[in-house]
């Protein structure tokens, strides 16, 4: 059968995620109240629920709901109400998880599309066709699924949809069907509420005899005198070491999903849905990872035989990441699926700010991060490609009137950016190309240990792409992360050059007379004209520009 084009779908954690990731280009979006969705921190009421269908729809976009909790008794009695109110909003699907919600939906709304949800660890075509059997519209594929098992589930099962996830965290277990987080804080992962127990540093602790307990500390002068191993029961005398550094242990912590270099695959066998993980992910975090998959999916259709991932994980590096792995894509986890130095989501670039409003003369810009006079900010468009840079020397406060050079994130400042800043830009179409919503980024300073951990990833994930081992390299960039751990340094450096010298402000070059002047910044000036407005020098730029003691 001739399937359709696969379509990209995202998570919305709140209203305002759900119309960013529209406006980004999901061709559908999932979403749930938290009290039935599998997501206790969902922002979404019934009534917030029903404007983001109508929203998806009007855009000719899909929406599918949640439903997906493993249901208690408790939980009954309010199913009645959730599906009276649902039919009416008449979404593209239900996603449920538990057989019992599932037949109750099929007897009391049976017009409802439904489909089976992650939850339910369908890893087998004998499972897909199980649902199928039950009436079931889609499933969604464990994240255990690998991609010879997924050909071989498409060709044996071509007549009900597959989804499969592309992008977003991992749990260390199948699928979601996690008891730590029951065990370690009382809190339901199969329910919507787990505390990630997994991402917890944990620390190795001494108890005695008489009950009292103490902290192993390892210093330089003991540290040759212990060494911690683990042995499981089915195989005994095979030793492995445990390493904890004076943080902790991150012993259960995976990195995070990346189907990019291989998504060609999944888009060739027709897998009808790509899922994104991360209702709990920031609005910017929205927005720029479904613009990556919408220009990836789109150009692959356009020219599938020179489909390069290259570009779009550029803009995926862009996005808060604990690193990318294939994860179960080529059958098992590898090493390189695990981080074990830390936990934390880290990226060279920030969310600068959103568009607020489009005015006849400027933009009213939300700020969402620090800004400093001097940087350069990042606009995305929703509709177009090209990104546009611009750099701030002050900022106009929208509300008061008032210039300051330094604006603080947390503040909710709406800031005004006059048209007249973009000297490089035809205004009707930068209004065009940045409508409301529209995102900001900006480069983020970051520590000598977040720079080495950057490197350490990428070159752990180019390894598990290759296939190919790289030992001195992967103990070379692992031990440069350990050391810098360990030099607890927290001086921050950005990814390109900003140190000014004499005669120079170090800001930037946008109307500085001597920069465009003065004859010792000629070859930069060489450099910049080939740029659009905003563009930097990089470090490696400015040190090979001998007669250019500046940053642009």
């Amino acid at each position: 059968m001739q399937r359709k084009r696969s379509e990209l779908l995202m998570p919305a954690g709140n209203l305002r995620k759900l119309k960013l990731a529209i406006l980004y280009g999901a061709d559908a979006v999932y979403l749930g109240t938290p009290d039935m969705s599998l997501r206790t921190k969902s922002e979404f009421s019934l009534e917030d629920v029903i404007e983001g269908v109508e929203f998806c729809h009007q855009h000719g976009r899909r929406a599918y709901l949640t439903l997906n909790l493993f249901s208690h008794n408790k939980d009954i009695p309010k199913l009645d109400e959730y599906i009276q109110t649902v039919r009416k909003v008449k979404p593209d699907g239900l996603i449920i998880a538990d057989p019992g919600v599932f037949q109750y939906v099929r007897e009391h709304a049976p017009e409802l599309p439904l489909h089976i949800s992650t939850q339910a660890n369908i890893c087998s075509w004998l499972s897909v066709k199980f649902w199928e059997a039950q009436g079931a519209e889609l499933v969604v594929l464990a994240r255990e699924v690998s991609y010879p098992e997924l050909v071989e589930i498409r060709e044996k099962c071509p007549d009900i949809k597959l989804e499969a996830f592309v992008h977003g965290a991992m749990c260390m277990t199948y699928s979601g069907r996690c008891l730590l987080s029951n065990f370690m804080a009382e809190r339901g992962a199969n329910q919507g509420n787990c505390a990630n127990s997994c991402r917890w540093n944990y620390g190795l602790k001494l108890r005695l005899k008489d009950g009292t307990r103490e902290e192993i500390r390892i210093t330089e002068e003991n540290a040759d005198l212990f060494e911690f191993l683990l042995e499981e029961g089915c195989r005994p005398g095979e030793l492995m070491p445990i390493e904890e550094d004076d943080r902790g242990s991150y012993i259960l912590n995976s990195r995070d999903l990346c189907i990019m270099p291989k998504l060609d695959e999944y888009l060739k066998i027709g897998v009808d849905s790509l899922k994104v993980e991360g209702r709990g992910k920031s609005e910017y975090y929205c927005a720029i990872v479904a613009r990556a998959y919408r220009m990836a999916i789109d150009d692959y259709y356009e020219d599938p035989e020179n489909w390069d991932p290259k570009p779009y994980m550029r803009e995926l590096e862009a996005v808060g990441n604990r690193g990318y792995t294939l994860a179960f894509h080529e059958g098992r986890l590898s090493n390189y699926s695990h981080d074990y130095e830390h936990t934390a989501s880290l990226a060279q670039w920030e969310y600068a700010g959103v568009v607020r409003e489009v005015t006849d003369e400027a933009f009213l810009v939300e700020v969402k991060n620090k800004l400093v006079a001097g940087e350069v900010l990042e606009f995305v468009s929703p509709i177009a490609r090209e990104t546009v840079l611009l750099r701030v020397y002050d900022f106009h406060n929208a509300e008061n009137g008032k210039r300051t050079e330094v604006v603080q994130g947390s503040t909710k400042t709406v800031i005004r950016l006059p048209f007249t800043l973009f000297d490089h830009e035809d205004i009707d179409d930068l209004k065009a190309r940045f409508p409301v919503y529209s995102v900001m980024r900006k480069e983020r300073a970051l520590t000598a240990e977040q720079w080495n951990r950057i490197r350490f990833d990428k070159l752990t994930q180019g390894l598990e792409i290759s296939g190919k081992d790289n030992p001195k390299a992967y103990e070379r960039r692992r031990d440069a992360l350990v050391e810098s751990i360990g030099d607890d340094v927290e001086e921050r450096r950005f990814k390109t050059n900003r140190v000014g010298t004499e005669g120079c402000c170090g800001k930037g070059c946008n109307g500085c007379l001597i920069f465009w002047q003065d004859a010792q910044y000629a070859k930069a000036r060489e450099v910049l004209l080939q740029r659009k407005q905003g563009a930097q020098l990089s470090r490696a730029e400015a040190k090979s520009l001998k007669t250019v003691p500046i940053l642009t």
